[in-house]
């Protein structure tokens, strides 16, 4: 259910701003993600990781914490 949701609902929209996320796992109520492209380098990615959490909070009704790791495409040189 979750990572349905993630998939289909979350990563599109961050997809329109140059990045992506991965779900990886859901232990608890934590969820790891990658975040690549733009993601990967950008700034305030506690920011969206708060979106993420308060989305799934108003729509699935879960508490839950992101846990947010940063990588770059396999494309991208060093």
């Amino acid at each position: 259910m979750v990572r349905s949701y993630i998939v289909d609902k979350l990563a599109p929209r961050i997809q329109g701003d140059g990045g992506w996320v991965e779900f990886i796992s859901m232990e608890g109520s934590e969820i790891t993600l990658v975040f690549r492209g733009e993601c990967s380098k950008c700034a305030i990615l506690d920011r969206c990781t708060d979106w993420i959490a308060q989305k799934i909070k108003n729509d699935l009704g879960l508490e839950v914490r992101i846990k947010a790791v940063r990588r770059k495409p396999f494309f991208w040189d060093s």
